[in-house]
């Protein structure tokens, strides 16, 4: 099956760190951006990173923060998040695209993983 397994999620306290995982199955992460989105209650769904064989982009609020980095041997793309804050809270999904632009927007990508929950005490 051609899917896409994330997982990592919990509760931590500002300032803390937490690492999500995001394991590909059915295909090669190096033909592919895979990035993460998140979604807080009564919000849009906002990129936050992706990354591919030729770049990495993040969104500004998380910039200096989280680190996306993948193991190809294990197909897997990670998400280190330091220095969390209350307004990171939310479920984190990682989704993949062959785009090359438009990266910030959930619409070009046509793979998704189930959703992990990040929740940033103060």
């Amino acid at each position: 099956d051609v899917q896409l397994q994330a997982s990592g999620g919990g509760l931590v306290q500002a300032g803390g760190s937490v690492r999500l995982s995001c394991v590909a199955s059915g295909f090669s992460l190096e033909d592919f951006c895979v990035g993460w989105f998140r979604q807080a209650p009564g919000k849009e769904r906002e990129g936050v990173a992706c990354t591919s064989s030729d770049s990495t982009y993040y969104s500004d609020p998380v910039k200096d923060r989280f680190t996306v980095s993948v193991d190809n041997a294990k197909n897997t793309v990670y998400l280190q998040m330091n220095r969390l804050k209350p307004e990171d809270t939310a479920t984190y999904y990682c989704a993949r695209t062959r785009s090359s632009t438009s990266l910030r927007e959930a619409r070009v990508y046509d793979l998704w993983g189930q959703g992990t929950q990040v929740t940033v005490s103060s």
